[in-house]
């Protein structure tokens, strides 16, 4: 019996340690403002659909064939307006602004073209690009793509219908980047939350000798050790949901008030919390230096933050970045954030994720407790 563990004990440590939480609300809004910040700026500065690349043209042909290309020119920045035209009345001036970076990209139509689609003798079109930029030059390559096919049409409609047909069917709306990123900045809050709680403050109560005085009392370390975690997952929970509800609203994420769809998103955070909570609770357990935790914050976040698929698709990933986010938990609680954010899939989406997760729970406490060291 006495090795049982007494969740009285464990609920009078979380009511101690959220009891100075909310004496500090600074903590709570550090752990808000810096992932609102990110997921504004980087939800609006990364993965828009480029436009207004200015893009000189230098026509030398000016016949009636070469019009055909202008018309198409025009229709492009008009209308999705990817690139804007600078006409230019040279090659060498067009290369000069090129390599100055006044332009992106030249696209040469020589003199003889409107002669050579006439006399079908292999008519072309330049296209000099600045490949600094490799986004940058496979939007503009798609589009000039695109306009070459469509003057390779035949005019007349063939008489034969086409061997294949490719029908394009896409099961979800387009998604702005901000809401890819949305389920990232819901994570790095709640690591933020356990960076302080898990890193930071739990340093400065054991250099203040706060854990000794509850080992003095009947309150065994297993029992300290999951009072410190709870308190901190309950933390992460209220973290993780404030940056949801806001997030969501400025991303634009439908149905975000279905009391489902926040019933999921409530057992993903939580469980998230957990993980990440012990985690920082394990790399600190043995810590006393209190310049450790504040030292090793951004070696942890590029460690567990990027090759989590929260900013770029870890398929991009080389094969040992790949094995690196499979043990992220990161990983996990962004893939099931995005399948509740972005495709609203509901439990057989997350199932998997909430097992890992509480899978690396389990195994970070156990090892916790046992590491865990009286200082006397």
């Amino acid at each position: 019996m006495k090795r049982w563990i007494n969740f009285e004990r464990v609920g009078a440590i979380i009511e101690r340690d959220m009891r100075k939480f909310f004496r500090s609300p600074a903590l709570m809004v550090t752990s808000m403002v810096f992932p609102l910040m990110q997921l504004i700026v980087l939800g609006y500065a990364f993965g828009g659909k480029v436009k207004d690349i200015p893009v000189a043209l230098v026509n030398e042909d000016r016949a009636a064939e070469s019009r055909l290309i202008l018309e198409r020119l025009n229709s492009v920045e008009t209308g999705p307006h990817t690139f804007s035209i600078a006409e230019y009345s040279s090659v060498p001036g067009a290369l000069l602004d090129l390599r100055a970076g006044f332009v992106r990209a030249i696209i040469h139509i020589p003199h003889d073209y409107s002669r050579r689609v006439l006399q079908h003798d292999r008519p072309r079109i330049a296209f000099v690009e600045d490949n600094t930029d490799s986004f940058v030059t496979a939007q503009l390559y798609e589009r000039i793509q695109q306009l070459t096919q469509s003057l390779n049409a035949p005019g007349l409609p063939s008489r034969l219908p086409p061997e294949i047909d490719l029908q394009v069917v896409e099961i979800y709306p387009y998604i702005e980047y901000i809401k890819y990123l949305l389920s990232g900045s819901i994570a790095m809050s709640i690591f933020i939350v356990a960076m302080i709680g898990g890193g930071i403050v739990f340093i400065d109560d054991k250099a203040r000798g706060l854990h000794e005085g509850y080992l003095v009392t009947p309150i065994r370390k297993s029992e300290l050790v999951l009072g410190l975690n709870f308190a901190g997952t309950i933390k992460g929970v209220m973290a993780g949901m404030t940056i949801t509800i806001i997030g969501g609203l400025i991303a634009g994420i439908d149905r975000l008030w279905d009391p489902v769809r926040r019933f999921y998103l409530l057992v993903v955070i939580a469980t998230a919390s957990l993980a990440m909570i012990s985690f920082m609770f394990l790399v600190m357990v043995r810590v006393n230096d209190p310049l450790v935790p504040r030292a090793i914050f951004g070696v942890l976040n590029t460690l567990l933050f990027f090759p989590s698929g929260a900013i770029y698709p870890p398929e991009g990933f080389p094969i040992w970045l790949r094995w690196v986010s499979v043990v992220d938990p990161f990983t996990y609680v962004v893939h099931a954030l995005k399948n509740l954010l972005l495709k609203n899939t509901g439990y057989e989406g997350i199932y998997f994720d909430v097992l890992v997760l509480l899978g690396f729970s389990v195994v970070l406490l156990s090892a916790g407790i046992a590491l865990f060291k009286r200082q006397i």
